[in-house]
Parts: structure tokens; sequence; C-alpha cells
């Protein structure tokens, strides 16, 4: 006679994918949300009704709004390293475009992020990572310029890079003055060049 299969461990894979699928859900829902609108006009509600689920099937996964944004925050991380790309090192007009084109997604969720930091602890963590993960990305797209700086000035150096590829001068740029992106990424790969040009060669 032949056995019956088990079907156990199929049934706890299904019900583990199902989990997986519904927790995913919420997250693109409360993705759409804080990058839309301001951290204090989402609530756990909302997210549940968009993303099609109960009120405490959301509690179940992530307890509380701080949590769902945390799993947001490790997102919009990924979305931005994907949206900067692969610069080649040390291409100013490349890293200004890719600059650029993260902020033209991310720039106005970021923004309203900032207005916020002071008040509520999880988005001030977030930030910290955010401004982290900027520091690596200038450390990694010009390698050329920092590597022959020693010191003072290499920290300077970075400080301006940074300055110069942060997202209030985009929002001075983009937002304040009204240019044009294309005249935004001009503006920044110009200052840029200008940071190069003044460390160019100097190692104290």
């Amino acid at each position: 006679m032949a056995q019956a299969t088990p079907t156990r461990p199929y049934r706890m894979d299904s019900r583990a994918a199902a989990a997986e699928a519904t927790r995913e859900r919420i997250v693109d829902a409360a993705y759409e949300q804080f990058l839309g609108r301001w951290y204090d006009e989402v609530t756990l509600r909302d997210l549940a009704r968009r993303a099609g689920v109960a009120l405490q099937t959301v509690v179940n996964h992530f307890g509380t709004k701080e949590n769902v944004f945390i799993a947001v925050s490790e997102r919009f991380s990924a979305r931005v390293a994907e949206l900067r790309g692969e610069v080649r090192p040390d291409d100013l007009k490349g890293a200004a475009a890719a600059l650029v084109g993260d902020y033209e997604v991310t720039g106005d969720a970021g923004l309203r992020a900032l207005a916020l930091e002071e008040r509520v602890p999880v988005v001030a963590e977030a930030l910290a990572g955010g401004r982290r993960n900027h520091r690596d990305w200038a450390e990694r797209t010009f390698p050329g310029l920092l590597s022959g700086l020693r010191g003072a000035r290499r920290r300077r150096c970075l400080a301006e890079l940074l300055s110069v590829t942060d997202i209030l001068t985009w929002k001075m740029l983009r937002r304040d003055q009204g240019l044009g992106r294309a005249q935004t990424e001009e503006a920044i790969r110009e200052l840029l060049e200008a940071v190069h040009d003044q460390h160019k060669g100097r190692t104290r």
C-alpha cells in the first residue's frame, strides 16, 4: 500500500508565504503613504484599508506605526541606492545626474522628514541612517579626490562634497530658485567641480 504524502510541511510553507505576502502588501501601502504624506497624517487604520487587510492584521505584523515606518525606511534606503545607481568613480556629471534623479523621486518626502526630525524620534533615526548612507555614497563616488587628502583638508573637502550634494542644496536650486531638472544637474556639477578644483593636488 502506498504511503500518504505528508502535508504538514507544505501547509506551514504556504502559511509562511501568505504571511510574508501580507506583510509586503502592508509595506507597499505604507511606502506610498509615507512617501506622499506627512508622518502625522498616516494611520494604521488607513494603511490597513489601503492594503486590503484588517487593522488587527497590521498590528499583528508590526505592532506600531513606528515599526511600520522602520520597515518603510529600509525600503526607502534601498530605493535611494537604486536611483543613484553605479556612478563611475569621480564622474562629476554622472554623480550630479544620479543625485538629482534620486531627489526628483524622494526629495519632497525627505524634506518633510527633516521638518519632523526634532519631534519624531523614529524619523530622526531614519534620517541619521540616511546621512550615514549619503556619506558612504560620497566616499565611494569621489575616491580619487578624497584619497589624496589628509587630516583637516580631507574632512573639509568631504564636508563640502556632502553640502553640495545635500537635499537642501537640491531644494534651494529646484524648489526655491525654480531651476529645471537639467539646470539643477548642471548647477550641482559646477559646484562639484569647484570643490574638486579647490582641493585637487593638495594634501594638507
